[in-house]
């Protein structure tokens, strides 16, 4: 289960992920901008951008893969009682009023009884 450190790190993993995201951008953005040179694109300079690029998009796969599976690892109701106790707490609600039902017969018969007893 994820206590509190858990989900700061996976918050600040994900932060990381953003980062690296925005940071792809801005590699195909300077790859572009390569491309567009009116001298020609420097093949050496466009080769770094889209190594680095592609180590990025490797990296940012990765760490998502490895939170998603986390995420999907964390169950917090997992051993959480609530149903049970719910259901227990209706089960008495039902037998309370079972033993109040027959309380209320159990003096009717006495009454009948009574009255038949007063008349014979």
């Amino acid at each position: 289960m994820l206590g509190p450190q858990n989900q700061s790190t996976s918050l600040q993993r994900l932060n990381h992920a953003e980062k690296m995201i925005v940071h792809a951008l801005e590699l195909s953005g300077l790859a572009m901008d390569e491309l567009a040179n009116s001298t020609g694109p420097r093949t050496d300079v466009l080769d770094g951008h889209c190594g680095e690029f592609m180590q990025s998009m490797k990296e940012i796969q990765t760490t998502l893969r490895e939170e998603i599976k986390s995420a999907c690892d964390y169950r917090p109701f997992e051993k959480c009682d609530y149903g049970a106790r719910i259901s227990n707490e209706i089960c008495c609600q039902k037998l309370e009023y079972i033993a109040e039902k027959l309380d209320r017969m159990k003096k009717t018969i006495v009454q009948f009884n009574d009255d038949a007893n007063l008349t014979s």
